[in-house]
């Protein structure tokens, strides 16, 4: 089918042949890239429990600095 023919078919074309329909399929598939996603599809979701990840990370210390701590209260923001 080529590209003129394929702009001029409506999206919701019911009188398509079967065969044209599974072309169409097959050709959405490989442009969105579904054969990766079948291949996932057998593989369990991961755990979101808290026993997976048992480990508490510390916390990132946050450095204010001067420059932001003036800024800030010119804005009236009071940063301590």
């Amino acid at each position: 089918m080529t590209a003129d023919a394929r702009a001029d078919r409506l999206a919701h074309a019911d009188l398509a042949s079967p065969v044209d329909m599974r072309r169409d399929c097959i050709e959405v598939g490989r442009n969105l890239g579904l054969a990766d996603a079948l291949d996932r599809v057998g593989t369990p979701a991961p755990g979101l429990t808290y026993d997976r990840y048992p480990t508490d990370l510390p916390k990132r210390e946050i450095a204010i600095s001067e420059a932001a701590q003036r800024l800030a209260n010119a804005l009236h923001l009071h940063l301590d």
